[in-house]
């Protein structure tokens, strides 16, 4: 098949949804299918990315909330790229705008709506869950509730990466709705990549001996991810035993957090580590990944960690739930500091070792281009 996923928020400076785009850029060929990656840019390009894989960038503006992102504004244009590509499946990989625009396209393709967003948990029931309850907060924004019920009528399948999202949004009426997990890159994450040597040198980074608690906390530094939270869950635990963070991430909340550690010598903020190698050792090195966030999709960065033979500590709500079943870590009352604290105390004291072994991002292509040849098939049928 040629699948064409008109993917918004694509970015080349990082970021999730780049680090699955660049895996089915690699994957798709491999499997015998065509990829497309249409996404906004500053200029019109074409980027190749071997035989059967490249990136279409329509030039578009830049996103005013986060100038890293870009956001298509042109319906035309996209569905000239759409018209000239003639897929033979559509993905659209955000729930926003261009989900109704990739719906509206007139091709005769069959179309999914990949959410790799939850917008509902990162941002209206973070925002107003303190005051209200989620039936009075989804009752507020039933406009996006509409917008997702009827999007989903138009394409044959909503594809979440967990149950947990899949259940809401079928509960709230969304059509078409179907779990296909996630997974992680094949052959780059093992436990087998732990290096003592580079653990000593992290935590000397925050000037603690090797007999402390090594925690790595990875991700955007974005209000969602609630990095304040985490921050004040490790300096609280910090009390009872030596633990030393380091957390990898940019992004525009960073002076904000980097007020919050407050010159704290045993928190580091670090740059992202890009080379995925060198990323695979240092979270192997680690003694366990400190979660904030409970709006994950999936949470890439818990399954790798899981892949690596790390505990994971995680909200007991969202994608990363998942991550830490089967006594791989432990979870905490979702945006709660002083719980997510005991918790961190709870594997600093017992040192879990889970089992390593994750399903990978292979097996999820596998089953999710699986679904799309039989939707096309059945397509093909009825024409």
């Amino acid at each position: 098949m040629k699948i064409v996923d008109v993917c918004a928020f694509y970015s080349p400076r990082g970021g999730g949804v780049r680090t699955y785009v660049e895996q089915k850029l690699r994957i798709g060929p491999q499997l015998g299918h065509e990829i497309v990656i249409v996404a906004p840019g500053d200029e019109d390009a074409v980027v190749e990315r071997g035989p059967g894989a490249r990136i279409v960038f329509i030039r578009s503006p830049r996103f005013p909330l986060d100038r890293k992102y870009w956001y298509f504004n042109e319906a035309e244009r996209l569905h000239a790229v759409l018209d000239a590509e003639a897929p033979d499946f559509v993905e659209a990989t955000s729930p926003w705008r261009s989900a109704s625009l990739v719906a509206e396209w007139p091709g005769a393709a069959p179309r999914s709506l990949v959410m790799h967003a939850d917008p509902l948990s990162a941002y209206a029931y973070r925002w107003f869950g303190p005051i209200f309850s989620r039936e009075t907060i989804d009752r507020q924004f039933s406009m996006y509730w509409e917008h997702l019920r009827n999007n989903s009528r138009r394409f044959n399948h909503v594809v979440c990466a967990n149950g947990d999202l899949s259940r809401r949004l079928r509960e709230g009426g969304v059509a078409n709705t179907v779990t296909i997990p996630m997974g992680v890159e094949p052959g780059c994450f093992s436990p087998s990549l732990r290096d003592p040597a580079l653990r000593a040198r992290l935590l000397d980074a925050c000037e603690l001996a090797e007999s402390a608690t090594l925690l790595l906390a990875i991700g955007r530094l974005a209000p969602e991810k609630r990095w304040p939270m985490v921050v004040d869950a490790v300096n609280a635990a910090s009390r009872e035993m030596p633990i030393g963070l380091v957390m990898l991430g940019e992004g525009r909340e960073q002076r904000t957090i980097l007020r919050h550690i407050a010159g704290n010598p045993h928190i580091r903020l670090l740059a992202p580590e890009r080379d995925r190698r060198v990323f695979a050792r240092i979270l192997a090195s680690a003694d366990a990944l400190l979660h904030g966030c409970e709006a994950e999709t999936f949470c890439m960065v818990a399954a790798e960690a899981r892949a690596s033979g790390i505990p994971v500590i995680v909200p007991d709500a969202g994608g990363a739930v998942d991550h830490a079943q089967g006594g791989a870590g432990r979870t905490y009352a979702a945006c709660d500091p002083a719980a997510a604290a005991n918790a961190v105390l709870d594997v600093a004291v017992t040192r879990p070792r889970p089992q390593a072994g994750a399903r990978t991002m292979n097996e999820h292509f596998e089953d999710l281009f699986a679904a799309y040849a039989a939707t096309t098939a059945t397509s093909r049928q009825a024409a």
